[in-house]
């Protein structure tokens, strides 16, 4: 149960990164009360699978699926540059979050 919350916790980092990009600076009202509501519940969630899963492996982990998962978003949503360093970059994070995994023991 802790790696599926870790999970949507990620998800969650990657809604308040858009939402973020989307506030103008916390300029926009909604994109703003979006961002601010997603982060508490990526945190709470955080926090929920830190319960269970080491520090080191659950932050890593909640870091890697909000980077991995912003720079598909970015791609895809918001017409960034899909380059070939730019896919090995993310390709080599989520080689980590796979060994991580595998290494904790949970």
């Amino acid at each position: 149960m802790s790696w599926i919350l870790l999970f949507v916790a990620g998800l969650l980092e990657v809604a308040w990164a858009a939402g973020l990009k989307s506030s103008d600076g916390f300029t926009r009202l909604w994109p703003s009360l979006f961002t601010i509501v997603t982060a508490v519940g990526s945190f709470v969630l955080l926090a929920m699978a830190m319960r269970q899963l080491p520090l080191g492996t659950a932050y890593a982990v909640w870091t890697g699926i909000g980077a991995v998962g912003a720079f598909i978003f970015g791609i895809v949503m918001m017409g960034e540059a899909l380059t070939v360093a730019r896919v090995a970059s993310a390709a080599l994070i989520v080689v980590g979050l796979v060994g991580l995994k595998l290494s904790s023991g949970h």
